[in-house]
């Protein structure tokens, strides 16, 4: 009897570590919730809510980038109080400075830098692969030295989940290699083939490692190709086997045309499954992101509204505008009278513009404040649209108005 009960207890407890085991590799998969709520009836656009550890996204969604741990210019509170809803963050540049172990030992980067909604981390793979004399590119992983102080490191595909996981973010980047534009089919090929090696090599380490706090981590693949057609289709093909939680299309606005970046846009999401997020990488301009979100682009980020407007240039509903230009010395109107951002709210470009003359800081948090008002309201006003089947209508008046000027010249 005492060799049955011992037998039954031993059982059940292999039973119970065999479904503990189980249910945390399910939460891996099942964590990242993404629900379609509407595909607009004339173009490809797309709302949906996307669940995450820290909260949920509405899509479609704009991501500032916060590469460092910071927003340029502006703080956490000022972020949430024009609705962001996702920022991202840079593994290159937080693993260099101050440190995985550092960011780990605080309770990961939200505790960090007190962020309490979601946080994407890209893999840094763009960062160390734009540093082209200062690294080298093998199948195990790439060496590269650092910008800050010449030192050596090493980045593999398990390296990077790991880095990721002491950062404890929403959304972890598979570490790809990102071909330069133009380039030949050849490298194209070539590095297409080391990104899904490099990608199947992260997933395995993604499901074999562990959170380092008490949330779930979910890991999104990034397709490459360069404006090779036939090298997106094969990455974007043999991706979709390996059944990732969710796709960004990499590799794009490097210096390609506009056409070409819509192009391979559309064929990407053509392909990629229906029912998971799709994220347009380092994109862009608010045209573009109109034109990216009608192909059914769920996500993007891009450094554009806060490095413009620590230059004095902002988007407006009339299009650009050079704030710290002479013709609005005077210009007591704000940035644009339709928004209602703090900036506009409260002040006028004339003094906007004194502040840039007068190498004010403060000019340039006014500035960045209303550009990330302004692409943070876009995407809102766009979803509003894919929701109530107006997509095509309103991008078209989008877009006549925010080239009016320019097509009038």
């Amino acid at each position: 009897m005492n060799c049955i009960n011992g037998f039954v207890s031993c059982y059940f407890v292999f039973l119970k570590l065999f479904l503990f085991t189980f249910i945390e590799l399910e939460k891996q998969f099942t964590l990242l919730k993404f629900k379609l709520e509407n595909i607009d009836a004339t173009t490809g656009a797309r709302s949906g809510r996307l669940k995450l550890a820290h909260g949920t996204v509405e899509t479609p969604i704009f991501m500032p980038v916060g590469t460092q741990g910071s927003v340029k210019t502006l703080s956490p509170q000022e972020l949430e109080d024009i609705g962001s809803q996702i920022i991202l963050g840079n593994t290159y540049h937080l693993y260099l400075r101050p440190g995985e172990e550092l960011i780990r030992q605080a309770g990961g980067l939200h505790k960090f830098i007190n962020w309490k909604k979601p946080i994407l981390t890209d893999s840094g793979g763009y960062q160390v692969f734009s540093l082209a004399e200062l690294r080298k590119i093998k199948e195990q992983g790439v060496r590269f030295q650092s910008h800050l102080d010449g030192s050596y490191h090493d980045f593999t595909p398990e390296s990077v989940i790991h880095t990721q996981r002491c950062l404890g973010s929403d959304i972890m980047m598979v570490l790809d290699e990102c071909a330069p534009y133009p380039c030949s089919l050849n490298q194209a090929i070539q590095s297409n083939q080391l990104t899904v090696k490099w990608a199947k090599r992260s997933m395995a380490a993604y499901l074999s490692s562990t959170p380092q706090f008490e949330y779930e981590q979910t890991l999104f693949a990034i397709v490459q190709g360069s404006s090779y057609p036939e090298v997106r289709r094969e990455s974007v093909r043999q991706l979709i086997e390996l059944d990732f939680p969710g796709y960004a299309i990499g590799g794009l606005s490097v210096g390609e045309p506009k056409q070409i970046m819509y192009e391979i846009t559309a064929l990407c999401t053509e392909m990629l499954p229906v029912q998971k997020p799709r994220y347009l990488m380092g994109v862009g301009k608010p045209e573009d992101i109109v034109e990216a979100i009608g192909l059914g682009v769920d996500m993007f980020d891009c450094v554009m509204p806060t490095r413009n407007g620590r230059k004095g240039t902002v988007f407006t509903r009339n299009g650009v505008l050079v704030v710290k230009n002479a013709n609005h010395k005077d210009d007591f109107l704000p940035i644009d009278p339709e928004c209602n951002c703090y900036s506009c709210r409260n002040f006028s470009r004339a003094y906007i513009r004194h502040l840039f003359k007068a190498e004010e800081i403060l000019g340039m948090r006014l500035a960045s404040l209303h550009n990330l008002h302004f692409y943070l309201e876009l995407t809102r006003s766009a979803r509003k649209a894919i929701l109530e089947n107006r997509y095509q209508n309103w991008k078209q008046q989008f877009l006549e108005r925010y080239f009016a000027d320019l097509n009038s010249r």
